[in-house]
This record gives C-alpha cells, structure tokens and sequence, in this order.
C-alpha cells in the first residue's frame, strides 16, 4: 500500500501552508509523520510541483517526487506518481494540510477497499455535531445505500429533512433538534483508490454534476464507479486559514498533547 500526498505551495487562502513552521517544523512533516504511522501503508511519497518542499521532505528523510506544475487536482497529481507504480497497487490520497490525520482512520479506508473487490475507491465520513457544518458549502455533505456505497456529495444539506423542516419553519431551525443533525455526515478528504481505477478516472473528462458542484468524486459517481464511505470516530482538521493553523499550533504545541 503506497500513501500518496499531493503537495501544492499555492494556496488560495493561505499561501505556501505546507512550509509554515508547526510545532519546530514545517506542516508537512507532521502529515508525512502520521501516514507513515498507518500499519497498512508501506511506502508515503510526497508528490509536489515546488522544489521547496521537495527539498524539505528529502533533507527530513522523507520520500518526495516532483510532479507537473499543471495538474488541475490533487488526483490527477498522485495518478502521475501511480504510473509508475506497480500494477495491483492500492494509493492512499493523503491531503497535505491534515496533520493531525488518524493513521487509524487510513487503515479502516484500506481495509474497507480490500474488503470488497466490487469498490473503486472507499472514502471516509464523520458525524456532524455542528449545524452551521450542515448549512455551510464549503463542508461536503454524503449520503450512502444501506451497503455503505456512496449515493450522492454535496455541498447543500443531504438528506433534506423535509417533514422536520416544516414543522420548524426553516432547516436552521430544525436542525435545532439532535435526531435531525445525527442524520448528516461530513465527507472528508481522504481517498483510497486501486491504481488501475485511479488512472481511469483522472483520464475521464469533467461531468456536469462535477463542474455544478466543484466536487471531483461526482465525476467517479456519474460514470458508474462504487465508492465505499467509512465512518470514523476520529476526526481531522484541514489547514486552509490563519485562524486554522494557529488552532493547529495550539494544538500541536501543547507538551501534553500526543498525536497517535
């Protein structure tokens, strides 16, 4: 099992994060450093268009290949890196900016894909406790069949808990009442991909529900592919603001504080 980062230094809303410095050393290691900790992966390479962090991670010991600076998306960045990977392989796609990502909650998305030879790709999700999370486009909503295969993403509320919403008078209001917010979950980023499928899927043109809603997994769903959702108790804080790394700094730079 080979876990891949796609690693970026532009960033639209925090420019160059992967380098920004987190407790003694730069962002990326911590991320680096915990998929390295999953027992299911044997193997974490950084794949990166920047000779910056390229260096970094390669004078840190890490593993780190250089990639073409006109990837449209992080897939398309780890599918350069699995051509030359073996055939039969399974790739982790690691977001770069969660160093705080559970090496346990990548071993769940592995297994989850060995243990069904009819998935794609097996995702994760988390319970969603916060109702401005439901309401807000910028965390990705999913909701699955009763096998635990992906039905749908997105960034409005799914499912839409249309009696509830009613009876309240506004969604805000009904998500007021906990049995309604325990129907949704968050998408997060992490993505299990067999090689084969992953570069059938990063040569696919761009689908109409993928380009409505900017979400890449839509154009796996519309040409037929199965993606298994798991469900994880451990969640994961992306970096993408300011206010976002200084929490993670808090939390990273507490002595007490240890990452498993």
């Amino acid at each position: 099992m080979v876990a891949i980062i796609p690693a970026r230094y532009s960033s639209v809303r925090l420019e160059g994060k992967l380098l920004l410095p987190v407790a003694g050393k730069p962002l990326i290691l911590h991320t680096l450093a915990q998929a390295g900790k999953a027992s299911r992966v044997d193997r974490v390479i950084v794949a990166t268009d920047d000779e910056r962090i390229f260096q970094v991670v390669l004078q840190n010991g890490g593993e780190a290949v250089m990639t073409s600076a006109g990837h449209q998306s992080g897939s398309d960045r780890i599918a350069e890196v699995a051509r030359d990977l073996p055939q039969g392989s399974i790739i982790v796609n690691v977001q770069g900016d969660e160093p705080l990502i559970s090496p346990k909650t990548i071993d769940l998305a592995v297994e989850a894909l060995i243990a069904d030879p009819s998935a794609d790709i097996s995702t994760t999700c988390e319970r969603i406790s916060d109702a401005a999370d439901v309401l807000s486009p910028d965390i990705v909503k999913v909701v699955t069949d009763n096998a635990g295969n992906a039905l749908y993403f997105s960034r409005s509320p799914i499912p839409f808990p249309r009696d509830a919403v009613k009876k309240a008078g506004s969604i805000g209001e009904a998500l007021k009442d906990p049995h309604v917010l325990s129907l949704f979950r968050k998408h997060t980023g992490l993505y299990v991909y067999r090689r084969e499928y992953l570069l059938e899927f990063t040569g696919l043109p761009q689908t109409t529900l993928e380009k409505t809603e900017m979400l890449e997994q839509l154009r796996a769903l519309e040409n037929g592919a199965r993606i298994k959702v798991v469900e994880t108790a451990e969640g994961s804080i992306g970096v993408d603001t300011a206010e976002d790394l200084e929490r993670m700094r808090a939390l990273l730079e507490e002595p007490e504080v240890a990452v498993s």
